[in-house]
């Protein structure tokens, strides 16, 4: 009986295993990631820069679960002039008070293939100005070895959300911004219980 009992325990390891060694651990490479905006306004749209502070994401093709954060840095952001800049960062960014924006990740949908392309959407939590917003991010994606590129575009309606408007007089702006990211980075297996402790 006790045999038995063993031998079950077996073959419900080797069953289990296969999925564990599912999860894999996307590493962002800060400089080669872009994150580009672009906001509507009169006359012309105005095209600016963040810059990515770190991300890292853990997720399980086959299950969908997916944890981790991607924090872009809101104080480094720029247009190509400074007085805008300087507006965007005191006025409607807050960056003072709110330098970074936060997307915790939650949940991966659609199926991403091993190698070559897929489209995904990544399901979270965006926190910006303060406040969090469930979000949806549709990224194509590309994975070449341990490599992998995404290309994500998606609206953030920042006055609906509680941030300034920055229109005046006779320059209006619209109330949403286009945010796209192209982000690359490194994919791994992630590191077992207990690696690399004493």
């Amino acid at each position: 009986m006790r045999k038995f009992a063993l031998l079950a325990l077996i073959l419900s390891w080797g069953t289990l295993a296969p999925a564990a060694a599912e999860e894999r651990v996307l590493v962002l490479d800060p400089a080669a990631t872009e994150v580009a905006f672009d906001l509507p306004a009169t006359g012309h749209d105005v095209h600016g820069l963040f810059t990515l502070r770190e991300g890292e994401i853990r997720f399980d093709p086959a299950t969908g679960a997916a944890s981790g954060e991607i924090r872009v840095d809101l104080g480094a952001g720029v247009t190509g002039n400074a007085s805008r800049d300087r507006t965007m960062r005191e006025e409607v960014l807050e960056t003072e008070r709110f330098p970074v924006a936060r997307f915790v990740a939650r949940r991966l949908e659609g199926e991403l293939h091993p190698q070559g392309a897929s489209r995904i959407a990544l399901e979270g939590i965006l926190d910006l100005h303060g406040a969090e917003h469930e979000i949806t991010l549709p990224a194509e994606v590309a994975i070449d070895g341990p490599r992998l590129v995404a290309d994500l575009s998606f609206p953030v309606p920042f006055v609906e959300w509680g941030l300034a408007d920055p229109s005046i007089l006779f320059l209006r702006v619209a109330k949403i911004v286009s945010v796209q990211i192209h982000a690359a980075g490194e994919l791994r297996a992630p590191l077992a219980v207990g690696a690399g402790g004493d």
